[in-house]
Protein backbone atom coordinates (compact mmCIF):
# COMPACT_ATOMS: atom_id res chain seq x y z
CA UNK A 1 0.00 0.00 0.00
CA UNK A 2 1.02 3.31 -0.94
CA UNK A 3 1.23 5.80 1.87
CA UNK A 4 -2.12 7.84 2.32
CA UNK A 5 -1.99 11.48 0.86
CA UNK A 6 -2.79 14.43 2.71
CA UNK A 7 -4.07 18.21 1.89
CA UNK A 8 -0.91 20.46 0.55
CA UNK A 9 -0.06 16.96 -1.85
CA UNK A 10 0.13 17.55 -5.09
CA UNK A 11 -2.39 15.13 -6.97
CA UNK A 12 -1.10 12.42 -8.44
CA UNK A 13 -1.64 12.87 -12.22
CA UNK A 14 -3.58 9.94 -14.07
CA UNK A 15 -5.55 9.22 -17.47
CA UNK A 16 -7.87 6.38 -17.46
CA UNK A 17 -10.77 5.27 -19.59
CA UNK A 18 -13.96 5.73 -19.01
CA UNK A 19 -17.30 3.49 -18.99
CA UNK A 20 -17.38 4.26 -23.25
CA UNK A 21 -13.66 3.24 -23.61
CA UNK A 22 -12.55 7.16 -23.90
CA UNK A 23 -9.49 8.69 -21.88
CA UNK A 24 -9.55 10.85 -19.29
CA UNK A 25 -6.86 12.54 -17.56
CA UNK A 26 -6.88 14.85 -14.22
CA UNK A 27 -4.78 17.24 -16.81
CA UNK A 28 -7.17 18.10 -18.74
CA UNK A 29 -9.29 19.38 -16.08
CA UNK A 30 -6.70 21.53 -14.50
CA UNK A 31 -7.78 25.22 -13.83
CA UNK A 32 -11.05 23.66 -12.09
CA UNK A 33 -11.88 21.85 -8.69
CA UNK A 34 -12.25 18.18 -8.82
CA UNK A 35 -13.62 15.56 -6.27
CA UNK A 36 -12.06 12.26 -6.89
CA UNK A 37 -13.86 8.97 -5.49
CA UNK A 38 -12.64 5.51 -5.24
CA UNK A 39 -14.83 3.25 -4.80
CA UNK A 40 -15.21 -0.85 -4.32
CA UNK A 41 -17.38 -2.04 -7.22
CA UNK A 42 -19.90 -0.60 -9.70
CA UNK A 43 -23.66 -2.40 -8.89
CA UNK A 44 -23.34 -2.79 -5.43
CA UNK A 45 -26.12 -1.28 -2.44
CA UNK A 46 -23.34 1.14 -1.39
CA UNK A 47 -21.50 2.29 -4.42
CA UNK A 48 -24.81 2.40 -6.18
CA UNK A 49 -26.16 5.03 -3.51
CA UNK A 50 -22.70 6.86 -3.72
CA UNK A 51 -22.72 7.03 -7.10
CA UNK A 52 -26.33 8.35 -6.91
CA UNK A 53 -25.95 10.79 -4.74
CA UNK A 54 -23.17 12.44 -6.52
CA UNK A 55 -25.43 12.64 -9.60
CA UNK A 56 -27.87 14.25 -7.65
CA UNK A 57 -25.32 16.55 -6.82
CA UNK A 58 -23.71 17.26 -9.61
CA UNK A 59 -25.69 20.49 -10.51
CA UNK A 60 -25.07 22.17 -7.49
CA UNK A 61 -21.49 21.11 -7.13
CA UNK A 62 -20.84 22.16 -10.86
CA UNK A 63 -22.70 25.40 -10.20
CA UNK A 64 -19.67 25.94 -7.52
CA UNK A 65 -17.05 24.89 -10.17
CA UNK A 66 -16.49 21.55 -8.79
CA UNK A 67 -16.51 18.62 -11.48
CA UNK A 68 -16.87 14.82 -9.81
CA UNK A 69 -15.09 11.45 -11.21
CA UNK A 70 -15.63 8.13 -10.11
CA UNK A 71 -13.40 5.60 -9.79
CA UNK A 72 -12.95 1.77 -9.70
CA UNK A 73 -11.28 -1.59 -10.26
CA UNK A 74 -14.41 -2.85 -12.52
CA UNK A 75 -13.92 -2.88 -16.72
CA UNK A 76 -15.42 -0.25 -18.85
CA UNK A 77 -17.99 -2.07 -19.83
CA UNK A 78 -19.48 -2.93 -15.99
CA UNK A 79 -19.61 0.67 -15.37
CA UNK A 80 -21.84 1.61 -18.80
CA UNK A 81 -24.02 -1.19 -17.06
CA UNK A 82 -24.00 0.96 -14.25
CA UNK A 83 -24.23 3.75 -15.57
CA UNK A 84 -27.19 2.87 -17.76
CA UNK A 85 -29.11 0.85 -15.21
CA UNK A 86 -29.27 3.83 -12.64
CA UNK A 87 -29.15 7.11 -14.74
CA UNK A 88 -25.76 8.09 -13.45
CA UNK A 89 -24.26 11.62 -14.82
CA UNK A 90 -20.99 11.33 -13.46
CA UNK A 91 -17.90 10.16 -15.23
CA UNK A 92 -16.96 6.61 -13.78
CA UNK A 93 -13.00 6.00 -14.97
CA UNK A 94 -11.65 2.22 -15.01
CA UNK A 95 -8.65 1.44 -12.96
CA UNK A 96 -8.50 -2.41 -13.30
CA UNK A 97 -4.42 -2.13 -12.72
CA UNK A 98 -5.39 -0.82 -9.18
CA UNK A 99 -2.31 1.96 -10.14
CA UNK A 100 -4.06 4.90 -9.49
CA UNK A 101 -6.10 3.31 -6.43
CA UNK A 102 -2.64 2.53 -5.36
CA UNK A 103 -1.20 6.20 -5.53
CA UNK A 104 -4.07 8.06 -3.45
CA UNK A 105 -3.61 5.06 -1.17
CA UNK A 106 -7.43 3.95 -1.81
CA UNK A 107 -5.85 0.58 -2.10
CA UNK A 108 -4.38 -1.36 0.85
CA UNK A 109 -5.00 -3.37 3.77
CA UNK A 110 -8.41 -2.37 5.19
CA UNK A 111 -10.93 -3.72 7.73
CA UNK A 112 -14.33 -5.83 6.48
CA UNK A 113 -16.46 -7.14 8.83
CA UNK A 114 -13.75 -7.52 11.84
CA UNK A 115 -11.61 -9.47 9.43
CA UNK A 116 -8.14 -7.53 7.63
CA UNK A 117 -7.94 -8.28 4.08
CA UNK A 118 -6.74 -6.26 1.18
CA UNK A 119 -9.02 -3.59 -1.04
CA UNK A 120 -10.52 -0.96 -2.12
CA UNK A 121 -10.86 1.66 0.56
CA UNK A 122 -12.86 4.21 -0.52
CA UNK A 123 -12.04 7.26 -0.13
CA UNK A 124 -12.53 11.01 -1.27
CA UNK A 125 -10.42 13.58 -2.72
CA UNK A 126 -11.02 17.15 -3.38
CA UNK A 127 -8.36 19.06 -5.74
CA UNK A 128 -8.24 22.48 -6.47
CA UNK A 129 -7.68 24.48 -9.66
CA UNK A 130 -3.58 23.76 -9.36
CA UNK A 131 -3.89 20.19 -8.77
CA UNK A 132 -3.28 20.09 -5.34
CA UNK A 133 -5.45 18.33 -2.63
CA UNK A 134 -7.48 20.47 -0.68
CA UNK A 135 -9.23 17.20 1.47
CA UNK A 136 -8.53 13.54 1.45
CA UNK A 137 -10.94 11.26 3.23
CA UNK A 138 -10.38 7.60 3.88
CA UNK A 139 -12.31 4.67 5.17
CA UNK A 140 -15.51 7.23 4.23
CA UNK A 141 -19.16 5.85 4.50
CA UNK A 142 -21.10 5.88 1.26
CA UNK A 143 -24.20 6.55 2.60
CA UNK A 144 -24.43 10.43 3.84
CA UNK A 145 -20.59 10.97 2.31
CA UNK A 146 -21.81 13.58 -0.27
CA UNK A 147 -24.64 15.62 2.14
CA UNK A 148 -21.48 15.56 4.46
CA UNK A 149 -18.93 16.90 1.96
CA UNK A 150 -20.79 19.02 0.75
CA UNK A 151 -21.23 20.74 4.08
CA UNK A 152 -17.43 20.47 4.76
CA UNK A 153 -17.04 22.37 1.37
CA UNK A 154 -19.91 25.19 2.14
CA UNK A 155 -22.35 23.95 -0.89
CA UNK A 156 -25.60 24.62 -0.77
CA UNK A 157 -28.37 22.21 -2.55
Amino acid sequence: MSDRLEPGDQAPDFTLPDDTGASVGLADLRGRKVIVYFYPAAMTPGCTKQACDFSDSLESLRRDGYEVIGISKDKPAKLAKFRERDALTIPLLSDESLVVHRAYGAYGEKKLYGKTMEGVIRSTFVIDEDGVISHALYNVKATGHVAKLRRDLGIAA
